[in-house]
């Protein structure tokens, strides 16, 4: 084990963001470059599209439950989430390297159509994503512990991979989306197959398996450990079950009776369902309303701000999103997490979701000129950084850490779903409405509706360590 991993520096915290910065790059070069490519380079419609895009959630539903289980209890190449980082990041880099050559992979198969293709093409690279997301996620909560170094693996995270975005899409914006996605290929094989080989995980997960009461059970001598110290463990956390009383920590702050800094993969909660299902709706309505954006925005700018060519277009997108990304990354560890050690996550979250909501709102009323959406885009961002960073740490922390894969897996569907919906429902709306605002006001309502339910979600504060009460 390396040396940063025993100490937890900022480091360790960057190396173990590589991976799922690898995917986040493959997922924004889709979102700059997709929709674009299909529109200017193979004449799609904007409801044909949308049945492209809904390639990608049928592969999230199926890939990342699937993938989960089975990364919970499988071993081999050295590690539990490793072997799907990197076949995932081999598969995932090609497929970015098949989205300009559909024409080309067509004729060779020679179909007369695209469509067939650029399905298939997207349903691969979406079904690499969702293989290794899952594992770059879990194996965050797999080898930090619980409380506000897990919350600060998150926010890494979402800083690492944010700002990778933002070069993404920096380089669609100056170079085109072409340099953009044979760059980001190379991006993506390179942080999928080094960073995972230096991680080291643990190959007995210590917790409490849903269905176990017996207080000995919750921690067992893993294979060929040391007995007697998972013996002493065992008597420690009996023991302070007993007693209630909580102990000061090092920062004058009160932490939770029976919780040890120095044993962070000792989980002994069990999931707690009712908390997990507020938990997903809350998080699917963000995602109705954030999809709708990424997948039409293309529509919207070509009718309101109308760029003079289809480069133009692209570069729009791209500034775009790069405003929301680099908002998105410079927010979750200088800002959001010294706030969620102070009022909680579920609160800085819902606020977060709050402020997105009302952006998107205001580009429906005030984004009539470029520099608008690009100021707005910036508010929005500041959504952006807490829905792909917070609502991780919130979920791990309701679930059993044995089966943090399968939990993964299914906190996805909160994702996918929504992406679903967008992409076959709202799709033919969305093409027949004569003014394409509706896109965001679907956003702003969709956003409006989660900052509400995320009302309902317990900020459990006593299993953070460190916080003080």
């Amino acid at each position: 084990m390396l040396d940063i991993q025993k100490r937890l520096t900022n480091s360790f915290y960057a190396l173990l963001s590589l991976p799922a910065t690898a995917m986040g790059f493959a997922l924004a070069i889709q979102i700059a470059a997709l929709s674009w490519i299909l529109s200017t380079q193979y004449g799609l419609d904007i409801h044909e599209i949308g049945i492209v895009w809904a390639a990608g959630p049928l592969a999230g539903i199926f890939g990342q439950v699937i993938i989960g289980v089975i990364s919970d209890r499988v071993w081999f190449w050295g590690g539990r989430r490793r072997p799907f980082i990197l076949i995932g990041g081999v598969l995932a880099a090609l497929m970015l390297i098949a989205l300009p050559n559909i024409h080309h992979i067509s004729d060779a198969l020679g179909f007369e159509g695209i469509l067939g293709v650029a399905i298939v093409v997207a349903l691969t690279l979406d079904l690499a994503i969702n293989i290794s997301f899952n594992p770059t996620r879990s194996i965050i909560a797999d080898v930090t512990p619980e409380g506000n170094p897990r919350t600060k693996g998150y926010t890494w995270m979402q800083t690492i991979s944010g700002f990778f975005g933002v070069a993404a899409y920096a380089v669609g914006a100056t170079l085109g989306n072409y340099v953009l996605i044979y760059f980001g290929a190379g991006i993506v094989l390179l942080f999928s197959l080094i960073p995972p080989l230096l991680v080291e995980e643990e190959r007995e997960m210590a917790d409490k398996d849903e269905d176990e009461t017996d207080p000995s059970s919750r921690v067992g001598p893993a294979e060929g450990g040391d007995v007697s110290r998972d013996s002493k463990r065992e008597d420690e956390t009996n023991s302070s079950s007993r007693v209630a009383a909580p102990k000061p920590d090092a920062e004058g702050g009160q932490a939770e009776a029976g919780v040890s800094r120095d044993l962070p993969h000792e989980g002994t909660h069990t999931t707690n369902w009712p908390q997990l299902l507020r938990i997903y709706f809350a998080h699917a309505f963000s995602w109705l309303g954030i999809q709708t954006m990424f997948v039409y925005i293309i529509a919207y700018i070509q009718q309101k701000l109308a760029p003079g060519t289809d480069f133009e277009t692209g570069q729009i997108i791209s500034i775009s999103f790069l405003i929301l990304n680099t908002v998105g990354f410079i927010l979750p560890v200088l800002v959001l997490e010294p706030l969620c050690e102070r009022v909680g996550r579920v609160r800085v979250h819902m606020t977060a979701v709050a402020v997105m909501a009302l952006s998107y709102a205001a580009i429906v009323f005030v984004g009539k000129t470029v520099f608008m959406l690009y100021v707005l885009m910036a508010f929005a961002g500041v959504g952006w950084a807490a829905v792909v960073s917070l609502p991780f740490a919130i979920m791990s922390e309701h679930v059993a850490k044995g089966r943090m894969g399968f939990f993964m897996g299914i906190f996805n569907l909160s994702v996918v779903l929504p992406q679903l919906v967008v992409s076959l429902g709202l799709g033919v709306i969305i093409r027949d409405a004569a003014d394409k605002n509706i896109i965001f006001i679907i956003a702003a309502v969709a956003l409006g509706i989660s900052a509400v339910l995320w009302l309902w979600v317990k900020d459990d504060r006593r299993e953070t360590i460190g916080v003080r009460r």
